[in-house]
């Protein structure tokens, strides 16, 4: 029973931390990643539908992205979503597909993103101890309704507390890359 405690509040650490990847990679950074435009949501025949379920994102130079539709008649929508995200792109296109330049990062933007990326790592790290928390009072319970020996719930959250600094060790590491990133010129 302790044992699948400590599983799914191992679990439930990977899924917070994949999401702090996930959040990392919408934040921009002067170069151009496939994964920036992955949020953005084009109106398809009255559905919202992500972008990469529509067209065919690649990387060119470097410092701009392709947007090849599969439709060409979705390029406009396309273009008029890409404008309304949060991102602060241009894109241009040439009847066929739509140039995503990405613009040099100034040094006050740098520190906007990397504030943001402190923010998310915040977010991951509350969410870590969350689990660990409510992993806590499940054992708890456990000992509480004489399931458990007080001996076996403190081992449980020994194990638990480990787990939960391996989790926020991997938000911190993975935190410092994603700055470097940002504030590499």
């Amino acid at each position: 029973m302790i044992k699948e405690i400590i599983q799914d509040a191992e679990d439930r650490m990977q899924k917070s931390v994949a999401a702090l990847e996930s959040a990392f990679n919408r934040i921009r950074t002067g170069r151009a990643h496939p994964s920036l435009l992955d949020d953005i949501m084009v109106s398809y025949y009255g559905a919202d539908t992500p972008l990469n379920q529509m067209a065919n994102v690649t990387v060119e130079e470097g410092r701009s992205l392709v947007v090849n539709p599969w439709e060409k008649s979705m390029i406009g929508e396309i273009e008029k979503a890409i404008m309304r995200s949060d991102l602060g792109l241009n894109p241009s296109n040439n009847g066929e597909s739509i140039r995503v330049p990405m613009p040099p990062l100034t040094e006050e933007t740098r520190r906007e993103f990397t504030k943001q990326a402190r923010h998310e790592a915040e977010n991951a790290r509350v969410a870590v101890r969350n689990i660990r928390r409510d992993a806590n009072s499940h054992l708890k319970d456990l000992e509480k309704e004489k399931e458990i020996s007080e001996d076996e719930q403190r081992r449980g959250e020994d194990q638990i507390q480990k787990l939960t600094d391996k989790y926020v060790d991997a938000i911190e590491k993975s935190l410092a890359v994603k700055e470097e990133d940002l504030l590499s010129v």
